[in-house]
């Protein structure tokens, strides 16, 4: 009996450690092929304390910690992630500078900012925060979702401004000489304001989020969003395509919408956000951007899935 212990002792961990290795290669080989770049991450602290909301926050999020967001993109093989400031910190940066000094491995978070795009002071205080922050900032996030007949906003939570205000133009202008991209969240209605601006910087990356979310507009604004791939220096963002549905996951009557946007702008100018935030999420968004893109080539999919965005936001220069 005392013999067979150690025996059986050995043959036990030999076992743990095949299914270990086993476990491991099932994971690896889940991951896609190709650089992995998640360009639209928000990260929230649970330390309100430390690190507050904006008293006029648009909602309240749940706690995402970047500590947490870390440890899932060293097990999903994450390689770059944009953290897209969000509304709840309104111009409040101290959480997205935090989150610059807990990345995995230097250089792997870049971020969005948010500032009015109408006030007179935001060219400075975006080149400011810029300057303090290198190689950091590369968009200005503008939210245009007000819907069709009502009212711009000259004040409250920073979102609905003036599209056709000259100030808007000279945050625009600032940006380019930043050389920042200028990213959209925006109902389709708004697209043809879009163009009119985008059209006196096409020099400037102009990256239009959650697939310009065309499920929400008529079928004319729809086509209106697609128009703007017309612009060299337009990007279409596959990400939250659940806007654009009236299904459940996984939103099967987007599909078309997916394939007329990768039509439109083709498989370099589109880029991929949100991930999920943990391994089962993960798999989940994985599976649907294969099932959205069966229909393109495994080169294609890996500009897509990250090559585009290494080089839109000069990870690779």
């Amino acid at each position: 009996m005392a013999d067979q212990q150690p025996t059986q002792r050995r043959e036990f961990l030999a076992g743990m450690a095949g299914a270990l290795a086993a476990t491991t290669l099932a994971g690896a080989a889940g991951r896609p092929s190709g650089p992995l770049v998640d360009s639209h991450v928000h990260l929230f602290s649970n330390d309100l304390k430390r690190f507050p909301l904006a008293p006029n926050a648009t909602y309240k999020p749940a706690p995402l910690p970047v500590e947490e967001y870390v440890r899932f993109a060293k097990a999903a093989g994450i390689d770059h992630a944009v953290i897209v400031h969000p509304e709840p910190y309104q111009d409040d940066y101290r959480y997205l500078e935090y989150c610059f000094t807990q990345e995995p491995s230097p250089g792997f978070f870049k971020g969005t900012c948010l500032f009015d795009p109408t006030a007179h002071d935001t060219p400075d205080r975006i080149a400011a925060l810029v300057g303090i922050n290198p190689r950091r900032i590369v968009a200005l996030r503008i939210h245009e979702t007000h819907k069709a007949g009502t009212p711009s906003l000259s004040e409250g939570p920073i979102k609905d401004r003036d599209m056709q205000s000259p100030a808007m133009k000279a945050t625009w202008r600032r940006c380019r000489q930043l050389g920042l991209a200028i990213q959209m969240h925006f109902l389709p209605w708004i697209a043809p304001q879009i163009a009119e601006l985008a059209g006196q910087f096409p020099e400037m990356p102009v990256i239009l989020d959650h697939l310009g979310r065309m499920g929400e507009g008529t079928s004319a604004e729809a086509a209106g969003v697609l128009k703007l791939a017309k612009l060299p220096g337009t990007w279409m963002k596959f990400a939250n395509i659940g806007s654009s549905s009236k299904e459940k996951y996984p939103f099967d009557d987007v599909k078309p919408m997916v394939r007329r946007a990768y039509d439109a702008f083709g498989p370099d100018r589109m880029i991929w956000g949100y991930f999920g935030h943990d391994m089962a999420s993960f798999n989940r968004e994985v599976e649907l951007f294969d099932r959205m893109f069966d229909f393109a080539k495994e080169e294609e999919r890996e500009k897509i899935r990250g090559k585009n965005a290494l080089r839109l936001y000069q990870w690779t220069r």
